[in-house]
């Protein structure tokens, strides 16, 4: 049986935990509300009806396409494609091509940031192997002037940084729209989360200090792991609505 990615890949290791996938899903969340196209978004009304379904979901494509047979992730990926040339369509407008570049390079970056503040560094290969993936997604959707390699792609995310986000009001309505899907204390460890992950640029942008709270709670969250404590915290900070997909997530067991 032919995978998409590798069974003894490290991506499959970030992707099947659902405490990794939570995080990027945070950090995500964080840089959507800053990107210059993110009135795209906004265009079906999906993401300020609903941020966080639309948000999870494409963090949930993501995920079945890192663990799909060859054949289905290629459907998959072909299919993500015409949904959007379909948007398109009637917006009578082409999504740029950075735009979909941006989606790409955040699932890359927030993999790495991520694993590495919840578990620990990543060698050059795995950072390698974890671009890899990315860029034959990025290929399949046809997008443009990908680098060949992660090193050659650095710069490239450094650009995007700089060129591609700006505050805006998509973003104030945005945190608006997931404090008010959260609440005040699940909106709070979001917060707090995407503080952990979120690059310099975007920290900036979005005025957050640079310590989180849980840079000193997660030696307590990794020793809840041991006896299974961490599934009732997450039970009890997750939204009741999400509670089922996000224990599928969960494929590889936490150690």
């Amino acid at each position: 049986m032919s995978y998409f990615v590798r069974e003894d890949s490290i991506i499959r290791e970030i992707w099947g935990k659902s405490d990794t996938i939570l995080l990027i899903f945070a950090g995500a969340a964080a840089e959507f509300a800053l990107n210059k196209a993110v009135d795209w978004l906004y265009f079906t009304g999906k993401l300020p009806a609903d941020p966080l379904g639309r948000l999870f979901s494409t963090v949930t494509y993501a995920r079945k396409i890192i663990f799909a047979e060859e054949a289905e992730a290629l459907q998959s990926i072909d299919s993500i494609y015409h949904i959007h040339k379909a948007v398109e369509q009637s917006r009578e407008s082409t999504i740029p091509d950075w735009a979909y570049r941006d989606v790409l390079f955040m699932l890359i970056y927030y993999s790495i940031s991520s694993f590495e503040a919840l578990e620990r560094k990543l060698t050059r290969a795995e950072k390698e192997a974890i671009y890899t993936v990315f860029a034959r997604v990025g290929d399949r959707m046809k997008l443009k002037d990908l680098a060949p390699d992660y090193k050659s792609w650095l710069p490239q995310r450094a650009a995007h940084l700089e060129n591609d986000l700006l505050e805006s009001n998509y973003t104030e309505d945005l945190f608006k729209q997931y404090k008010k899907h959260l609440g005040s204390t699940r909106y709070f460890f979001l917060i707090e989360g995407q503080k952990m992950i979120i690059p310099e640029k975007v920290r900036q942008l979005l005025g957050f200090k640079k310590v989180s709270l849980l840079h000193f709670l997660l030696p307590f969250y990794k020793m809840s792991r041991i006896i299974s404590a961490d599934r009732l915290i997450k039970k009890v900070l997750l939204p009741t609505e999400y509670k089922g997909e996000i224990k599928a997530l969960d494929v590889v067991t936490s150690q």
